[in-house]
């Protein structure tokens, strides 16, 4: 009982906040690696990569952002960042990526396509989805965003 209950004290739009911020540096980061990729002509493989690196560099800048500013040192806030985010943003792109993946010509689509755009929105929004009730499992625990949450 005791375990639900402290499941239980996380909600949902709690929990959506921390999926939402997170989710907005991945899709930068995202967008952006994708973006670049497509219009150097790169393969797919080093596309991903390159979108993979810059989703964790964008997510842990947002979640460093505002924890500097609550008055953690870099290398602290550094810290906090990484435990914060790291599975979250995990999730999210494997998540990502592999719905992009599973669409048929989205990362042989060019930046003009609708194919490459609605492809990126539907893997963000599935992302968003999947990592949602795995962020409230690691807030209910003091894991994950609720290690900002208690920053602020």
């Amino acid at each position: 009982m005791e375990h639900q209950h402290a499941h239980d004290s996380v909600s949902w739009p709690t929990a959506a906040q921390a999926t939402l911020h997170c989710l907005t540096g991945c899709a930068i980061g995202e967008v952006l690696g994708m973006a670049i990729g497509t219009a150097l002509g790169w393969s797919n493989a080093a596309t991903l990569v390159l979108a993979v690196a810059l989703a964790f560099v964008f997510g842990y800048a947002l979640t460093m952002r505002g924890v500097i500013r609550a008055g953690l040192p870099f290398r602290s806030a550094l810290r906090v960042a990484l435990a914060a985010d790291t599975f979250s943003i995990v999730v999210m792109e494997l998540v990502d990526n592999a719905v992009v993946l599973a669409v048929p010509g989205a990362m042989d689509a060019g930046l003009d396509s609708g194919l490459f755009w609605g492809s990126l929105a539907v893997a963000l929004a599935v992302a968003f989805v999947v990592a949602l009730p795995v962020n409230r499992w690691l807030m209910a625990r003091g894991r994950g965003h609720a290690v900002v949450h208690s920053l602020h």
